[in-house]
This record gives structure tokens, sequence and C-alpha cells, in this order.
């Protein structure tokens, strides 16, 4: 069974940073996309970052670029976003999920429904 669990959410001061870990079971995931995605009360999930199988190419979305890394260790299974310099809205609950990705290079799925597993989500809240 599949499953993808995260941690390290939690509480943030503002500017300051967190760094999520979402780890794999069920099978290996070194051919795929991973992707986090985030999530506040009563919007829709959003795209936050992706990056490919090799970690040659990663994605994200404009209000994170600069601030968050995407990255990944295949034999752990295991995929990370580091946070730095928090901003109250970053307090948010963050997903990670996973596409197959048959070791392709591109990185660019932004949608939720172009992802095959998801992490149950973990809140992230920044203190201002």
């Amino acid at each position: 069974q599949v499953q993808l669990v995260e941690s390290g959410g939690g509480l943030g001061q503002s500017g300051g940073s967190l760094r999520l870990s979402c780890a794999a079971s069920g099978r290996t995931f070194s051919s795929y996309i991973w992707g986090w995605f985030r999530q506040a009360p009563g919007k829709e999930r959003e795209f936050v970052a992706a990056i490919n199988w090799s970690a040659s190419s990663t994605y994200y979305v404009d209000s994170v670029k600069g601030r968050f890394t995407i990255s990944r260790d295949n034999v752990k299974n295991t995929v990370y976003l580091q946070m730095n310099n928090l901003k109250p809205e970053d307090t948010v609950v963050y997903f990670c999920a996973a596409r197959a990705g048959h070791s392709s290079p591109y990185v660019y799925y932004t949608q939720e429904r172009q992802y095959d597993y998801w992490g149950q989500g973990t809140q992230v809240t920044v203190d201002s």
C-alpha cells in the first residue's frame, strides 16, 4: 500500500524557516515527479513547487520563488520543501504529491488531477 507521510510542519516565525519532509512507502518513487501543494480553509489547493525525477528541473509558483526550495532523496524515497523567509500568508496546510513520471525531465505539472498519490497534509503556521 502506497503511503506519503508529511512531517516538519508546525509554528514558524515570520522571516524564519521550516523544512517539510514527505516520506513515501509502498513502492519506489525514484522515477516519479514530486510536487508540493498548499490549501487554506475554504480555498482550492494551490500548487507550490515540483521537481522531476533526477532533480535536474524544478518549478515554483511565483509567490514562493527565491524563498522555498524543493529537493528529493531518491534513496530515501523522500521529498523536501525548505521554506525560508516565512510570511504570515504561508500559514496553510501543505500536501506532498507524486506523479508517475517514467523518468521524464518535464516538471510543469501544477494541477491536482495530474498527481497520483497524496499525503495527508501538514499544518504550517507562521506567527507574525
